[in-house]
């Protein structure tokens, strides 16, 4: 018989995209953490910016739960793996509770929910309702997969007026407990943009607003209501994972960009990486004048637009990749990255040189080039990835290749997705690899071994 354990977790979920459960998620997270509490967060779908703000609240690295690059397997293994040394997972989903794109819903937050064993709480936006609320939250708690709601926060309350029409509506109709109650304010929200939210680390003073998000929650919901809730969740499997075996041989060192414009990395990719020989090195894109001695660089995505100006203004970093470029050095790079590689980047008005280690150049849209789930194969110009099997990935990127110099040949052909031409992804030139397929190890098999071998290929 498998051994189980406790595990409490709730799932924080909303009645549509943003009605604030960020907000909650993060400043639940972050009250939790700030009473001594061990929490681990995880995110559903592909997303690097609600994690950010997880991980600072929490304290540990926020985990992804995506079916469709993971399988509901890679799913249950990634969450019993880290929820097992925690008091308390805290699960944030997207879009509205039973929003995705399937009509029978096995994409949506309920049935992740559901499969987590994790009870609901539900975020209502409240801003211009009374009595209106309740056949809102009615029609939720009796959707298919409506059972798993056993709490509500209400957001973005006006009055204690508008509050107590809220609860009376509620108490009569609807029978699930209130939770928690919002009050409109401004000190607590999260800035929006392109996107999505900015990024957490991108601006000052971010822990400060991180701790006033969890006081925030704390006086205005019910902690302990909340634990128990938590509580009431089934216990999970308790198994040991095998161990890696042991890299032999000399490790490689490999500069990764971190940085305000560069933040965009899976830690099951870093941890995957440094498994396979790989130390990663920081460095600074914005404040670096030049690289430390290493066999190859990596480039995650970010915000490069956001910075052109600082960017290019750093032109001993600029030269110092470009230089390395031309001597071969293997660089590999993902959506920001690849703008940051190019020769220029056109916004508007603007036209900022990158640093031309690409024979490409950039533009910025007003609509999204590359929006959601994505699905590469090899075109058998590299060892990976394969020519005959998908490999599940996703892009974001209101940004398009619009000039393709001599010389660049493409590593992906796209099944799913837009990628660079709707038809290729991942230019090569030299030994640079960059691409608009956001990669995450956990539905890429080999891929961290292909880096490895990569990156060696210059040791």
């Amino acid at each position: 018989m498998t051994a189980k354990r406790k595990a409490p977790r709730f799932f924080v979920s909303g009645t549509r995209k943003s009605v604030g459960k960020t907000l909650v998620s993060v400043g639940l997270t972050a009250a939790f953490a700030q009473r001594g509490v061990a929490v681990q967060p995880f995110k559903k779908g592909p997303d690097y910016i609600d994690p950010r703000w997880l991980t600072m609240a929490a304290g540990r690295p926020c985990r992804n739960l995506d079916d469709y690059i993971m399988g509901r397997d890679g799913v249950l293994r990634n969450f019993h793996r880290h929820a097992r040394d925690a008091e308390l997972s805290i699960i944030e989903g997207n879009l509205g509770l039973f929003d995705g794109q399937d009509l029978e819903g096995s994409d949506c937050s309920a049935a992740l929910a559901d499969g987590l064993g994790a009870p609901v709480v539900l975020v209502v936006e409240c801003k211009g309702m009374a009595r209106g609320v309740a056949p809102l939250v009615c029609g939720h708690l009796n959707f298919p997969g409506g059972g798993s709601i056993r709490g509500i926060i209400l957001n973005n309350v006006a009055s204690p007026r508008q509050e107590a029409r809220l609860r009376a509506a509620l108490d009569r109709y609807c029978p699930v407990p209130i939770i928690g109650a919002l009050p409109r304010s401004r000190k607590v929200v999260i800035d929006e943009r392109h996107l999505g939210l900015v990024p957490a680390g991108e601006r000052d003073g971010v822990r400060e607003q991180v701790e006033a998000m969890g006081a925030f929650l704390a006086e205005h919901c019910d902690l302990d209501a909340l634990m128990d809730l938590a509580r009431q969740a089934p216990n999970i499997p308790d198994e040991a994972e095998p161990e890696a075996a042991p890299v032999t041989g000399e490790r490689l060192k490999v500069a990764y960009a971190a940085d305000r414009a560069f933040s965009f990395y899976y830690p099951e990719n870093l941890e995957a990486l440094e498994r396979v020989g790989v130390d990663l090195i920081p460095i600074n894109l914005l404040d670096d004048a030049e690289l430390p001695p290493v066999d190859g660089i990596y480039i995650g995505g970010g915000f490069p637009e956001m910075f052109m100006e600082e960017l290019t203004a750093n032109q001993g970093m600029m030269a110092r990749i470009r230089e390395a470029a031309h001597h071969g050095m293997p660089i590999y790079a993902e959506c920001g990255g690849l703008m940051y590689l190019s020769e220029r980047i056109h916004w508007g008005d603007r036209s900022v040189p990158m640093s031309g280690a690409l024979p490409i150049e950039v533009s910025m849209n007003v609509k999204p080039q590359g929006y959601g789930y994505m699905a590469i194969k090899g075109t058998g110009e590299l060892p990976w990835p394969p020519t005959d099997c998908a490999i599940p990935c996703h892009e974001f990127h209101y940004s398009k290749v619009t000039r393709m110099g001599e010389g660049a040949r493409y590593a992906y052909r796209v099944a799913r997705g837009a990628g660079i031409d709707g038809v290729h992804d991942g230019v090569i030139f030299r030994n640079v690899l960059a691409g608009y397929a956001h990669i995450h190890v956990d539905g890429a098999p080999g891929w961290a071994e292909f880096l490895a071998d990569f990156w060696r290929g210059h040791a």
